[in-house]
């Protein structure tokens, strides 16, 4: 048999807001009134886990689903509480999207009722995450001022500067990040691509290039690259040259690292999703395009990483060191010498 239990306004401490269905567990489970596996693991309840029981002869009740709007561990309160959130390093508040009342209206009350308390506390910056399916959130926090930052899939952040002074808030992601892999073969030969589109670069021999994937190193980006629209295998030598420009995607600017790779395998299956052909191609054949010849930055390019080949330049080499940002090793980029140039 099925049972229904409503939860009062405030138990342990935690504030629940929906009529809950139970089903019949062992005696001996345990839960916990938050999907632990959604929580971020730096970010907790304090209640952790409870053993909520209700026994009806031989069984219990479990609740299938608790919404914790926020801790109160102190007296009984029938008014909007404070969103549950945590401070970030830099007298500012971060909201725990995970804890979002899911009513519109409540939403709004407890939003309201924040703003107030951490305006009295003298906090900054808050930060707000909303997630895809809490869309509806959204406009609420627009008219309390919020301002939008940035979005993903899945997400979308919001932020509030309370000061009455400049906002110093880092602004929202303001470049693309894409590599190419500059690959030579023993017979002075580039690998080059054709990419489908109508950009002006359509029907040019161009190298392969692509953007960097979310926490993917660079070099292994230009790899990755080569791979997927050439079915070559390659091995990173060094990073020869980037180049930084502005205003292009989406009045976004644009960095693009070029780097030298060395080729694993000859054999091309091209991505046809993308690249409409590819080819081993005379170096002397590929720098004389037209395109190039007019392009005075790429053409420069192609010359440094023809030099790097023939040893006559050195580029950046990827260093893994620790790091106390994050306490993990990651790249560093640098001339490592000694390099014997050709003259």
């Amino acid at each position: 048999m099925v049972l229904a239990a409503v939860l009062g306004r405030n138990f342990l401490g935690l504030r629940c807001h929906e009529l809950l269905k139970e089903q019949r567990v062992p005696q001996t489970e345990k839960f916990t009134p938050f999907d632990s596996s959604r929580d971020f693991p730096w970010k907790t309840s304090p209640l952790k886990t409870l053993n909520l029981r209700f026994s009806t002869g031989d069984n219990v009740i479990r609740q299938n689903r608790i919404h914790v709007v926020s801790p109160d561990i102190s007296a009984p309160s029938w008014g909007p509480e404070v969103l549950d959130a945590w401070d970030d390093e830099y007298g500012g508040v971060v909201i725990n999207p995970w804890s979002l009342p899911l009513s519109a209206n409540a939403f709004a009350s407890a939003l309201k009722t924040s703003l107030s308390d951490w305006k009295l506390k003298g906090k900054r910056g808050i930060w707000l995450k909303i997630l895809e399916e809490q869309a509806d959130l959204v406009p609420i926090a627009i008219q309390e001022g919020f301002k939008y930052h940035h979005a993903e899939p899945g997400l979308l952040m919001l932020t509030y500067w309370i000061p009455d002074e400049p906002c110093l808030l880092p602004a929202g992601p303001s470049h693309q990040i894409g590599v190419g892999g500059f690959v030579m073969n023993d017979k002075r030969e580039v690998l080059v691509v054709k990419e489908k589109g109508s950009c002006n670069c359509s029907d040019v021999w161009k190298l392969p290039t692509g953007y960097i994937n979310k926490s993917e190193d660079l070099f292994s980006g230009a790899v990755r690259e080569v791979k997927e629209e050439t079915g070559v295998d390659t091995a990173f030598l060094e990073m020869v040259a980037f180049r930084h420009v502005h205003q292009v995607a989406f009045e976004k600017s644009d960095l693009l690292f070029v780097c030298m790779l060395r080729p694993l395998s000859s054999d091309i299956t091209i991505d046809d999703r993308e690249i409409h052909a590819a080819k081993w191609m005379a170096y002397d054949e590929f720098i004389g395009q037209p395109y190039y010849r007019e392009d005075h930055m790429l053409k420069k390019a192609m010359e440094l990483c023809m030099e790097a080949y023939e040893d006559r330049y050195c580029g950046f080499i990827a260093h893994q060191l620790t790091s106390k940002l994050d306490g993990k090793l990651s790249y560093l980029y640098y001339y490592g010498g000694p390099c014997h140039v050709k003259t």
